[in-house]
């Protein structure tokens, strides 16, 4: 009996099939992959993490009642604020300390003498913490300005800089008492050089 040959042609399967299935496969765990992490994004489900994270000052828009507002114990006589519509889309506080800092300057037999207040446009959490850590914030302020130079203090910029140089002071000492800053800027309401 003769063998038959076989031709190669005729039992040879489809080439690309099994690798077709694998790439469909592929491209189908990458698309849901995509779909529950854009919907783990937008908050949809698994947003444990956000519940635990810290319960930090917030900005506050202007008009917005603020959860946490700082009492001077002045509402007596106090008429309710009107913001305008432009400039900053968040109100500005403000707390003024009461007592006048008075420190020497660097290398100088000149003595400064300065009331200050901060602002902030979060809520009132930072300025209740503001008076909280009053004295440690005073003697901070009161370091900042000894290591000021006479000549810094005449000048515009030098004034900036040394305003500048306060808030980083302020903000030190609340970041460690209390894990968030929050002052924006520190204003003299008085400044002498004598």
């Amino acid at each position: 009996m003769a063998k038959k040959k076989k031709d190669d042609d005729s039992d040879e399967k489809p080439k690309g099939g099994l690798l077709k299935i694998i790439l469909g496969a592929v491209l189908l765990l990458a698309a849901g992959a995509g779909g529950a992490y854009g919907a783990f994004a937008a908050g949809l489900f698994g947003n444990e993490a956000s519940a635990n994270e810290p319960d930090m000052p917030k900005l506050v828009r202007k008009g917005a009642e603020d959860p946490y507002a700082f009492s001077t114990g002045d509402e007596k006589d106090q008429v309710s604020v009107v913001h305008g519509e432009g400039g900053s889309e968040h109100r500005t506080a403000y707390y003024a300390f009461e007592d006048t800092f008075t420190s020497n300057l660097f290398n100088s037999p000149a003595l400064i003498q300065t009331d200050i207040a901060v602002s902030t446009q979060y809520d009132g959490r930072v300025l209740q913490w503001v008076n909280q850590h009053e004295l440690a914030i005073r003697s901070a302020l009161l370091t900042e300005l000894a290591a000021t130079p006479e000549d810094d203090i005449f000048s515009a910029q030098g004034k900036q800089a040394l305003a500048e140089r306060l808030a980083r002071a302020v903000n030190t000492v609340l970041e460690e008492q209390e894990g968030f800053g929050g002052v924006e800027a520190v204003h003299f309401r008085g400044l002498l050089v004598q």
